[in-house]
């Protein structure tokens, strides 16, 4: 059994969730980094249901948006609740070097993993260097 000992504790959350700019819009830590020809972006998104994730790009801009909810049970009493429920919404803005048309996502252990190939166009290429066979002309 869980005891409450602070009995002011639920108003300071509540007004809190009120009057803390910190807590409106709540967001998800993320990972980004680059790994060969392939860019990774890593969201922590525990407790989430899959078919609640929404990811979508428009204009190089990756909307990702899940729902965590709390099961809602006949008889059910709370005691304590501290982790967040609701919609939680990350943007990112893409460089036009990542090939948004071939992004795949997965959902792994509470971790959205998108990956964003590099976009030909954007790969290092080697450049052939060339001779040129000039005469000179003799005056």
């Amino acid at each position: 059994m869980l005891l409450r000992t602070a009995p002011f504790r639920d108003f300071d959350t509540f007004a809190g969730q009120f009057f803390d700019s910190t807590r409106r819009g709540a967001s998800a830590p993320l990972d980004a980094y680059r790994d060969g020809d392939t860019f990774y972006v890593e969201i922590d998104l525990p407790g989430v249901d899959p078919a609640s994730i929404d990811a979508t790009v428009d204009r190089n801009v990756l909307t990702v948006r899940a729902e965590r909810t709390r099961a809602q049970r006949e008889g059910l009493r709370r005691v304590i609740t501290e982790r967040a429920t609701g919609t939680v919404t990350r943007r990112l803005v893409l460089g036009d070097s990542l090939d948004t048309d071939r992004l795949e996502a997965n959902y792994d252990n509470g971790v959205l993993t998108l990956s964003i190939p590099v976009a030909e166009k954007a790969r290092p290429r080697k450049i052939e260097i060339g001779t040129a066979n000039r005469e000179l002309a003799s005056a």
